[in-house]
């Protein structure tokens, strides 16, 4: 955990200081919102968001094409004995969590999470 919140600080300041040549990420806004690292540390999966979910699939293909320069950047800035090999992938969990405020929004749900005091009276009075 500790060793993909260090990742996850070095990767953003990597993209925040936009020195990365490819055209996809010159003008491009990322946030990584969570790096995963395996158990062995060789392999790291970057999650991540360009601003506002603009042209996500050009900035996918772009980083993709960068990781193994953006895994130079991470061996001079990260104090391990071997960087690990870098994976991006698109965060989807702001997505989910859309839906999942649409779901909790919607009518049936709402009926069922309001208290139902008619049905309680009725057993009190048994």
């Amino acid at each position: 955990m500790r060793v993909g919140e260090e990742l996850r600080h070095a990767l953003t300041a990597i993209l925040r200081q936009g020195g990365l040549r490819d055209p996809a990420l010159q003008a491009a806004s990322i946030t990584v919102t969570e790096v995963r690292v395996s158990t062995d540390l060789r392999n790291a999966t970057a999650f991540v968001m360009p601003l506002g979910g603009a042209d996500g699939a050009n900035v996918m293909a772009g980083l993709r094409r960068s990781a193994p320069f953006i895994k130079s950047l991470v061996a001079r800035n990260v104090a391990l004995r071997r960087a690990p090999n870098l994976v991006f992938e698109l965060d989807r969990s702001f997505d989910e969590a859309d839906r999942i405020a649409a779901v909790l929004a919607s009518p049936a749900v709402k009926r069922d999470l309001l208290p139902h005091t008619a049905e309680t009276s009725d057993a009190d009075a048994c």
